[in-house]
């Protein structure tokens, strides 16, 4: 159950009108990345959890996602406000001063509507909880970006109040994902073939244009890894059994010699 509190979670203030800039908040007004993407990701999932504590916590953070919307939507209105009337400021973005009349609407910067696809959700609690983190993890970045593009200092604040609570909600995201006492690696109930989880394929080589040789690193080497040729440079050598296997590069199959 939903109630509306005829007040904001942060109180938005707007020095000066900058309607290119309410353009860019539509971003994280219907965008992929945004507030609604947020709240209905979070409270799907959260309808779906049979997880009762964990159910609690995407709740919570679904229905503060809701309130983010609010806020974001509030300060893109101020920012827009101009399109209404002046003609000038409308040329800036037709589309929400002709067809929005000035106001917010489920689309992102460009004008794109928003869309479910947006959402991830699995029904398998790990790996959701990591959608999740991925997903606080982008809008942060988009906050950031956006606070670079104004001058404003109100609006800069109301924007590092909610990159800050994407934060806040990466650190619950990721307790949660902890709390399960899960192997990082263990996603699903049919556990990996062990020879192969362990091969690392060297698919990208030699020297290019700018002189970028293959890099070794904690990803690609030590006991947890085994080194492997690119594939693509193995003969497909039997194509009965579908096996890549070491050719000579010389001798064809027996099914390509009968062909």
């Amino acid at each position: 159950m939903y109630h509306h509190i005829k007040e904001l979670m942060y109180t938005v203030q707007v020095g000066t009108p900058d309607p290119k800039f309410g353009n860019m908040l539509l971003e994280q007004f219907g965008g992929a990345n945004g507030e609604l993407a947020a709240a209905m990701q979070y409270s799907v999932q959260g309808i779906n959890c049979d997880d009762p504590e964990r159910k609690d916590m995407l709740m919570d953070i679904g229905t503060e996602e809701l309130s983010h919307l609010e806020v974001v939507g509030a300060l893109a209105r101020m920012h827009l406000k101009p399109l209404k009337h002046n003609r000038p400021a409308a040329e800036v973005d037709p589309l929400t001063a002709i067809a929005g009349g000035g106001g917010v609407a489920l689309h992102n910067s460009q004008g794109n509507p928003w869309t479910a696809d947006y959402l991830k959700i699995t029904g398998e609690l790990d790996v959701d909880l990591r959608s999740n983190i991925a997903a606080e993890a982008r809008a942060k970045i988009v906050y950031e970006r956006l606070i670079q593009f104004t001058d404003d200092a109100d609006t800069i604040k109301a924007l590092q109040f909610l990159m800050t609570r994407e934060i806040t909600h990466m650190k619950a995201f990721t307790a949660a994902l902890e709390s399960l006492g899960k192997d990082r690696f263990s996603i699903g109930s049919i556990p990996p073939t062990p020879s192969l989880v362990r091969q690392y394929f060297d698919d990208s080589t030699g020297v290019g244009d700018r002189g970028e040789p293959n890099a070794r690193g904690p990803w690609n080497q030590g006991a947890e890894w085994e080194l492997v040729e690119a594939p693509a440079f193995k003969e497909l050598q039997s194509v009965d059994t579908g096996a890549r296997q070491p050719g000579n590069g010389g001798e064809q199959s027996p099914r390509r010699a009968m062909a």
